[in-house]
């Protein structure tokens, strides 16, 4: 139950940001004496619509999305006479920008006003600081840094030398080790298959074990976790809540770039174990944030962190789609703003030589573009689908 919770959870608040995405273009449309005939959540056959004055609004069939019909918003469109003077493309440029960019605007004020609420509220998230001390031993060698354990896999190494939860590691290979970065980089430095000595304290006695260290997914390997001291909330205040935000977000929009760079790598192994280990295979879809959401929700951890991580989630996602429409790509709204820039740009130009002003761009030459890159998405989205539902992400123990 908890995970269906935390699965609808998801759904509804992806769709709340839908609208508010939608929200942004029409308002602002509106505002400007556009024309918008239609405002949709979801896509294909429609459940429900009504509708006030020259707008309809309803929901369709598929939650994957949704959309703003506004009149003349491509000069390809046919127009009502009637309408002609309303139509997007015959609005100011600065008007058409401000239209075009609500939408990404409003996914960074919803990651914004979250990331404020959640830093002055719950308080901004501290990790803590690992030590040498240990927190778990994994019992097996797993087949992947992210696997879990399953029956027949051998013993970890960690497990095997007879190490325990609470014995504090003072040496590996007799290099003193008094920080978890030390204790990783000694444990690094050795290779696997060959026995390394490994000194600990337990209950006030220095006791010396052996411990041979296998190689998982490229990486050595001994089957420990580090015990994490000072970790918890700390509310912040309005300025510092805001520092907080613009610096998430900066980070995450840094991130995402990454991501998108390392995606084409990440591809073929989309259905391997080691999807996970790289950037670009992280990404999800919406079928795996789901899943994720249900994870969050089921997770053995207290409220806090439930709360945490659900909302971490929710914001990642705005910025996700704020940064990916912001690519001046047809049919994103990046590639409509580069349009109208485009346009300016030649205005001020022709203007300058005493020509006159060229018009709209043709936007017929742009169509087999447009058509390449919505086969792109929609491909991509639907491979990132099956990955997630025969190869799913899991969170981090």
């Amino acid at each position: 139950m908890a995970y269906l919770i935390g699965v609808v959870s998801f759904v509804v608040a992806l769709l709340a940001s839908v609208v508010l995405h939608e929200a942004g273009h029409f308002l602002t449309a509106k505002r400007f004496g556009m024309k918008a005939t239609q405002f949709f959540v979801g896509f294909g056959p429609t459940l429900w619509s009504t509708r006030r004055g020259e707008t309809e609004y309803g929901v369709k069939a598929i939650p994957a999305g949704g959309f703003v019909r506004i009149v003349g918003y491509t000069p390809l469109e046919e127009i009502d006479p009637a309408d002609e003077e309303r139509a997007f493309y015959r609005q100011p440029a600065g008007q058409r920008a401000v239209v075009i960019t609500a939408g990404v605007v409003m996914n960074f004020v919803i990651a914004f006003i979250l990331l404020v609420g959640l830093a002055m509220t719950l308080g901004e998230r501290h990790t803590g600081t690992p030590t040498t001390s240990i927190d778990t031993v994994t019992t097996c060698v797993p087949a992947s840094i992210t696997a879990s354990c399953k029956p027949g896999d051998p013993k970890s190494p960690a497990a095997e030398a007879g190490l325990r939860a609470g014995d504090k590691i003072v040496s590996l290979g007799g290099t003193p080790v008094s920080t978890w970065d030390d204790l990783r980089n000694a444990i690094k430095s050795h290779k696997a298959g060959a026995p390394v000595s490994i000194a600990v304290q337990r209950g006030g006695r220095t006791i010396q074990y052996q411990v041979t260290p296998v190689a998982v997914d490229g990486s050595t390997f001994i089957g420990i976790s580090s015990k994490v001291v000072g970790a918890g909330y700390v509310r912040d205040g309005p300025v510092d809540a805001v520092g907080y935000a613009v610096s998430t977000i900066g980070k995450a929009v840094r991130g995402i770039g990454t991501v998108l760079a390392d995606l084409p790598r990440a591809i073929p192994k989309l259905f391997s174990p080691d999807r996970g280990n790289t950037a670009g295979g992280q990404v999800g879809s919406v079928v795996g944030a789901g899943e994720v959401s249900g994870q969050i929700f089921t997770a053995d951890v207290n409220w806090k962190d439930k709360l945490d991580l659900f909302l971490q989630l929710v914001i990642s996602v705005n910025i996700f789609l704020g940064a990916l429409n912001v690519l001046p790509l047809l049919p994103l709204d990046g590639g409509h703003l580069a349009i109208v820039c485009y346009e300016r740009i030649r205005v001020r130009i022709n203007k300058l030589r005493g020509r006159a002003d060229p018009g709209t761009v043709d936007l017929t030459k742009l169509l087999p573009i447009t058509y390449l890159v919505f086969v792109i998405l929609v491909g991509l989205g639907l491979l990132l689908i099956l990955a997630d539902v025969f190869n799913p992400l899991t969170l981090p123990q």
